[in-house]
């Protein structure tokens, strides 16, 4: 069965292209969430009022993929304790965040939380809100499939590369053959 999560970890580039390389994925968008205004553009998003995270809509079949997957790869690949930022990206668009839509993905997102605090995991506080989603706005088509699109542009391979690297050697059974 099809579920569907949002996922907000900084940057939506990055987190695009570390989702889209999963199997079980049935398809990744970048967009915003978790604000207050209708229909946000990206302008509008990078002035920090729209109360919006960049981040990505993941629609997943739970039967090649699980939510614990999931959210493993999510707190792998960006840093959960940075408030509103990540790495030279500032502001309140780019806060760690699991807009969840179903009981199970709340209640497994608190629990992983949970479980990394008590492990120690992290030497600071993790700051992931957990919400329900409200309302999910697609980004502007150029945003869709950035990586993919501009793997040679400096900001993938500076910041993007990395990341998938470091999914590839740390999930290597997740990922796509």
């Amino acid at each position: 069965m099809n579920q569907i999560i949002v996922l907000g970890s900084g940057c939506f580039w990055c987190s695009e292209a570390v989702f889209q390389n999963l199997k079980g994925i049935i398809g990744v968008t970048s967009g915003y969430s978790g604000g207050e205004s209708i229909n946000p553009t990206y302008q509008s998003v990078c002035t920090g009022q729209t109360g919006h995270a960049e981040v990505i809509k993941v629609e997943y079949n739970e039967l090649q993929i699980t939510v614990n997957d999931i959210l493993s790869v999510f707190f792998t690949t960006h840093d959960p304790t940075q408030i509103n930022r990540q790495g030279h990206d500032v502001g309140t668009q780019y806060r760690s965040a699991i807009f969840y839509t179903t009981e199970e993905q709340r209640q497994s997102s608190e629990n992983f939380i949970k479980k990394l605090t008590e492990d120690k995991v992290y030497d600071q506080p993790i700051v992931t809100e957990v919400k329900l989603l409200s309302k999910f706005y697609p980004a502007e088509s150029y945003h869709h499939n950035y990586y993919q699109l501009h793997p040679e542009q400096a900001y993938c391979q500076a910041i993007i590369n990395p990341k998938l690297k470091k999914l590839k050697e740390k999930y290597s059974q997740l990922l796509r053959p």
